[in-house]
């Protein structure tokens, strides 16, 4: 505990200190509501260029329904677990039936009494955004209240797991799975990045993970595909949301877009909600490097 307490407490002073601090960037404020209006439905942005430090947000601090991005806040609940000595990273576990969460996923294609590596839990977990092994994650870090708690203690007040976690019914049956902002989400995802989840070992495990990314064709489709970036998305019915870190040429930066209540509820490549995040992620690799000619390739949406 002794460890934990002098990091965290110094992580609230300066988040505190740097959110009275931080700069608005104008120019990219009045590009994002002008890319944002008319949706049909709620939308919130939050872009950070982590280089200047300025920001540009849109709606950044109402909450929205996380989907699958969720699993970024379990994938840290898991890691803490395993820095506490509470759980073993090359541990052996075997698969049960009752852990089939219905779907497409390759980890509820598994027979009962399997045995699978948690890092290849992890990683179906991240990659291909598999269910049956997030909830089974969920679980393994001691449920969503210590996730939450964990969330708590790095500052993030409204990132919280709502599925199958006490006095949080009220909370999943508005958000469902997860909730959070787009300030939060892109926030944590920046604690990963600059080394701050639980130690700087297990940052760079969590971030090496959210790099291998299988649904890539939203907003990584508009980042050149040499250039890493770290994400994780999701989807429901009427939200649609992604958060990403792009390793730029000229300096990383993170956004999170994310959707509530959209009218458009279909799951084609043209949804309203996919259609604008692929705007905004083409947007702003062309504002942060404005001498890129980089253009997806013709014919790509045949692979999309």
């Amino acid at each position: 505990m002794k460890t934990i307490l002098l990091p965290i407490c110094f992580l609230f002073f300066n988040t505190a200190l740097f959110a009275q601090t931080e700069k608005t960037d104008g120019r990219l404020k009045k590009m994002i509501a002008a890319l944002a209006s008319g949706f049909n439905g709620e939308v919130g942005i939050y872009v950070k260029s982590m280089k200047t430090g300025k920001i540009a947000t849109y709606h950044a601090d109402s909450i929205f329904p996380t989907a699958s991005m969720i699993k970024v806040p379990i994938t840290c609940g898991i890691f803490n677990k395993i820095d506490k000595g509470e759980l073993d990273y090359n541990s052996q576990l075997i698969y049960k039936d009752s852990l089939l969460y219905e779907g497409e996923d390759i980890l509820g294609s598994f027979k009962n009494g399997e045995k699978i590596g948690l890092p290849k839990v992890l990683m179906l977990m991240v990659t291909t955004s598999d269910n049956t092994a997030s909830l089974w994650c969920q679980s393994l870090a001691g449920s969503g209240a210590a996730i939450n708690q964990l969330m708590e203690d790095y500052g993030l007040k409204y990132t919280r797991v709502n599925s199958r976690t006490p006095g949080r019914q009220e909370n999943q049956r508005k958000y469902g799975w997860g909730q959070t902002t787009p300030r939060e989400m892109a926030t944590l995802l920046t604690l990963i990045r600059e080394g701050k989840m639980v130690n700087e070992a297990v940052s760079e495990r969590i971030y090496r993970n959210l790099i291998r990314i299988y649904y890539d064709k939203e907003a990584l489709s508009q980042i050149p595909p040499y250039v890493q970036v770290a994400s994780k998305s999701g989807a429901v019915n009427a939200s649609r949301s992604e958060v990403v870190l792009v390793n730029a040429p000229h300096g990383d930066y993170v956004f999170c877009v994310i959707t509530k209540n959209q009218a458009d509820t279909s799951w084609k490549h043209d949804n309203e909600g996919y259609v604008l995040i692929r705007k905004l992620s083409k947007m702003l690799w062309h504002y942060f490097e404005p001498k890129s000619d980089w253009q997806p390739a013709k014919g790509m949406e045949k692979y999309q």
